[in-house]
């Protein structure tokens, strides 16, 4: 049984940061024409829709099944806050405040810019580090790189730590790596044992670095069902139900209300970003979301009670900005169908 069908209704109304009034359920209308406008897009691989806690539709239409993994490129770094989060829950890390240095220990190379003590585990959760991206026209250079670590660390600082956002997979490569070395195990093992097994969801290998440090913020390979079960966790302010309906809290009280704070605004969109989630509105309604190359996308709307995953195909060339606008534009007309 999935962990959504263990939430108790009311308690996922009363645990979220803001409560609001019993949503519509999406009308059978509604789904068929989100079928409709997603077979326009071939690109697409899959739609899931959960409602209240449970999955309503599913719609496959290539790619890997609806229960199968996929990469989702990018939108790994909302995962990975997630398992930072958790990570804070269990006492790995102290808090969002705690400096990555600290986290790091010896693994610090040398002769790092003095302004790296000022990083905090907020900031790269935010993509505030204030370190030249390594994304975009760096990527390449990056990954090709002997110490993907090293080579992100010691760029050069285009702004203050806590400064604008500044999106980086360098950024959060260097999380993973703090997480790894604060908790002696792998970014992976973490990532299954305090978010995959109280989710009930597997979490499989996925990329490493050359030292061994697992792909902070890409790469990573889930399900667009596990994907709904991330997304329902934060629906429900960081707590599941187990099989007995006894509560276990994975996320740290307030993280979800902290996550969905705007920190920064990205250059490309607009929207703002908090810890690992894009934040918009559509269909005058609040959204937040996390995106990956490609067309992945994972999308919760408290104020309709409703999760939705869309995986595409994570293969080049990238469909461009706008390809994320007909994502948004198919989730905001089941928002606009849902409270009609």
């Amino acid at each position: 049984m999935r962990a959504t069908a263990l939430l108790v209704s009311f308690a996922v109304i009363s645990l979220l940061p803001t409560t609001y009034a019993t949503a519509n359920e999406p009308s059978a209308d509604a789904l068929q024409a989100l079928d409709r406008q997603t077979r326009q897009l071939d690109r697409v691989h899959s739609v899931v829709v959960a409602y209240d806690g449970e999955i309503i539709h599913e719609l496959h239409q290539g790619g890997p099944g609806v229960a199968s993994p996929a990469n989702i490129k990018s939108l790994s770094k909302t995962v990975l806050a997630a398992i930072t989060g958790a990570a804070i829950e269990a006492g790995i890390v102290e808090s969002a405040e705690q400096p990555m240095v600290a986290l790091l220990g010896d693994h610090l190379p040398s002769g790092t810019d003095p302004r790296v003590n000022e990083i905090t585990v907020a900031h790269l959760l935010a993509q505030q580090a204030g370190l030249e991206r390594t994304s975009g026209g760096n990527y390449s250079a990056w990954v090709a790189s002997a110490n993907w670590v090293n080579d992100a660390i010691t760029r050069p600082f285009v702004d203050a730590p806590g400064g604008r956002m500044l999106y980086s997979t360098g950024t959060s490569h260097l999380l993973s790596a703090a997480l790894t070395h604060a908790s002696g195990e792998s970014t992976h093992a973490l990532a299954q044992r305090l978010l995959g097994d109280p989710l009930n969801i597997t979490i499989r290998p996925w990329l490493r670095d050359p030292q061994g440090i697992y792909f902070g913020g890409n790469d990573m390979q889930l399900s667009p069902q596990a994907l709904i079960e991330v997304g329902e966790l934060y629906q429900n302010d960081g707590i599941v139900f187990n099989e007995a309906g006894d509560e276990q809290r994975i996320l740290p009280e307030g993280w979800v209300e902290e996550s969905w704070q705007p920190r920064g605004t990205s250059r490309w969109t607009g929207d703002g970003y908090g810890y690992g989630w894009f934040i918009t509105q559509l269909a005058d309604k609040d959204v937040y979301y996390g995106r990956g190359y490609g067309g992945q996308a994972l999308f919760v709307i408290p104020e309709r009670e409703m999760t939705v995953v869309i995986t595409s195909d994570p293969n080049p060339p990238s469909p461009g900005g706008q390809f994320q606008q007909q994502l948004n534009r198919l989730v905001e007309g089941l928002l606009i169908e849902s409270s009609q």
